[in-house]
């Protein structure tokens, strides 16, 4: 039996890292793991000034040069909204002192113009993060996010086989960075469908095979690390979150697909005309290191029917 401490395969190997074709899923109890990194589904006022507090805890990820410039998904006279690499900072942060680079700065740099943060993406998340072109285009987006009219889509890779579709109701802390015990709770609601199930031939020493799935998440609220709270609590933590999750398990994957990153992608966000001038959606495909896990057939006991993953 392979095991996780294994060498599975050489580091890299893209082309045949999805291993054999997935599973008929049925519903498992996931892991009790415990662990991460990363943030996601925040929003706020204050969003952006809270959004790196972890990054110092940031698994290994996959942005490889960070002069390149960033890709521009969408561009009017109130926003810019870009497509922000996984370890990237959406600003400059103490808890990071280290890290020079930041989208912030650098976008303002690439457009030669101020601009301002609006919402929170972890450093070791990817995917569309928006930018205010003025401070009352600020106040109006950030205000959207608050109360919960603007609509989020993720996709995640999570430990073991959930339910294929979902709705996790679960009040959280308010600040993840302290002690629960204590602390007011808020509420919090993330539904969640599963696009597909994998067995790869590891195991943790218990079994000869470790299950992992690909979802596709919409956070209702926007709490500080949401996503990946609500997914340890059901026993289903993100793969790659060094806090929530299995290091054993995150080494593995990311041998395993050739890419060692917290597996949190903000696939989409849509907003209200009273927020964007214009209702305006915009979308952030996947990168590469996604293909192995897109490439397979579509979950048989998803909601949707067998569709594939909707990027349009």
């Amino acid at each position: 039996m392979v095991t996780l401490s294994d060498t599975l395969r050489p580091s890299g190997a893209l082309a045949d890292a999805g291993g054999p074709a997935p599973p008929v899923c049925g519903d498992d109890g996931g892991d009790g793991g415990n662990g991460g990194n990363g943030g996601d589904g925040g929003n706020g006022r204050n969003g952006a000034a809270a959004a790196n507090r972890s990054a110092a805890t940031a698994a290994p990820t996959s942005r490889t040069d960070p002069a390149a410039p960033l890709r521009i998904l969408h561009r009017d006279e109130a926003v810019v909204a870009i497509d922000k690499p996984a370890g990237l900072l959406v600003h400059r942060s103490a808890l990071d002192a280290h890290e020079p680079h930041n989208a912030l700065h650098q976008m303002q740099a690439q457009l030669g113009m101020p601009l301002w943060t609006v919402h929170r993406l972890d450093k070791a998340t990817s995917g569309v993060l928006l930018l205010a072109r003025s401070a009352a285009a600020a106040r109006a987006l950030a205000a959207a996010f608050e109360a919960g009219q603007v609509r989020k889509r993720y996709l995640a890779l999570v430990r073991g086989w959930p339910p294929a579709a979902g709705t996790i109701d679960q009040p959280l802390a308010r600040d993840p960075e302290r002690p629960s015990a204590g602390q007011p709770r808020v509420p919090a609601r993330t539904d969640f469908t599963r696009l597909a199930c994998f067995e790869w031939p590891f195991g943790d020493g218990r079994h000869a095979s470790s299950r992992y799935a690909l979802v596709e998440v919409q956070p209702l609220t926007g709490r500080r690390h949401q996503i990946r709270r609500h997914f340890k609590h059901i026993a289903h933590p993100l793969v790659g979150d060094s806090t929530h999750g299995k290091g054993a398990h995150n080494r593995a994957v990311a041998h395993w697909l050739g890419c060692g990153r917290l597996w949190l992608h903000a696939l989409a966000l849509e907003l209200p005309a009273a927020a964007a001038g214009a209702a305006l959606r915009v979308q952030a495909t996947p990168g590469p290191e996604w293909s192995p896990l897109l490439a397979p057939l579509p979950d048989p006991g998803s909601p949707r029917g067998g569709s594939a993953l909707r990027l349009d």
